[in-house]
């Protein structure tokens, strides 16, 4: 009897331990959203982010959005779906590589300066200067000097940005340990997701809690009243971008702009003295949709 009790107190202790994050604090539980309630309203908020654009390329606004967090936590999702109906012309997204030789002998912030939005734009980084507080500091990519000359001063550079007129949202996007081991292993199989699981990927659960107090520190210091973080819980993807986007747009003072007025034709306009060259003059791509149908004469 006392070794069952004694396995019955280390399966509730299990269950319990279940329950938290790597931060020993409870898991929240969250009733999954249904499809139809997400697709509508990732739509209507889309819609929104689309008066945000205009409003942006009329009122020559700058926006500068940073997304980080951990890997597999949901930014890149996220960010694809802000800007699926959105003008690359207004909104870019600035996922920078590596640094180069060149780079690394610069001004650590130089190479981001140079993706800020000029009038009437939008930048989304996917990953930003805070590189130096993750990554760098954890994987030993910087030295201890330069990791606290930039939390020395990020908060300046971003005080900066802010009085030269930049609106600056930062967004760290946060998943539970066991949910990103989970993505990861999703990734091993998927034919179209493997190249998102690297050596550097793994890094991060192995090194869990050093990226936790790196963080940790981060914040610390860098979110101030004037440029705060805003903390997205991903564990559940759908959730998490309905929730950024919200609230994204709760932080812009944006309004409606006038569009001109254009009057379509009731069908074709031709004058008749238009006569298009024979097919023959040009060369066409296979039919493939032709051949996947079984269209073998169009296909041909």
């Amino acid at each position: 009897m006392g070794k069952k009790k004694a396995d019955e107190g280390l399966r509730e202790e299990q269950k319990a331990a279940d329950k938290k994050s790597a931060s020993g604090e409870p898991k929240r539980t969250r009733r999954k959203i249904p499809t139809d309630v997400y697709e509508a309203e990732l739509f209507r908020l889309q819609t929104e982010l689309v008066k945000v654009q205009e409003w942006t390329r009329d009122s020559g606004a700058r926006i500068v959005v940073v997304f980080e967090g951990r890997d597999a936590a949901g930014k890149g999702g996220t960010i694809k779906r802000i800007t699926e109906y959105l003008s690359p012309r207004v909104v870019r997204i600035a996922a920078l590589p590596a640094p180069s030789d060149r780079e690394r002998g610069q001004w650590f912030f130089q190479r981001y300066v140079a993706h800020l939005p000029a009038r009437g734009e939008i930048v989304l980084f996917d990953r930003s200067w805070y590189n130096r507080a993750g990554v760098e500091k954890v994987m030993g990519f910087c030295t201890a000097e330069e990791h606290s000359l930039f939390l020395k001063q990020a908060p300046i550079f971003e005080n900066m940005l802010i009085d030269d007129g930049i609106t600056l949202l930062k967004y760290w996007f946060s998943v539970s340990d066991k949910e990103q081991l989970r993505r990861f292993r999703s990734r091993l199989t998927d034919p179209v997701r493997q190249w998102k699981l690297s050596p550097m990927d793994l890094e991060s659960v192995y090194r869990w809690e050093d990226y936790s107090r790196a963080r940790d520190e981060m914040m610390t210091v860098t979110d101030t009243p004037r440029c705060p973080w805003y903390v997205v819980e991903s564990d559940a993807k759908k959730s998490a971008r309905l929730n950024m986007m919200s609230h994204l747009l709760s932080t812009l003072e944006y309004t409606d702009v006038p569009q001109p007025k254009v009057t379509l034709p009731s069908q074709p306009v031709h004058s008749g003295t238009y006569k298009r060259p024979p097919r023959h003059h040009y060369t066409y791509v296979p039919d493939h949709v032709a051949q996947l149908l079984g269209d073998k004469e169009l296909g041909s």
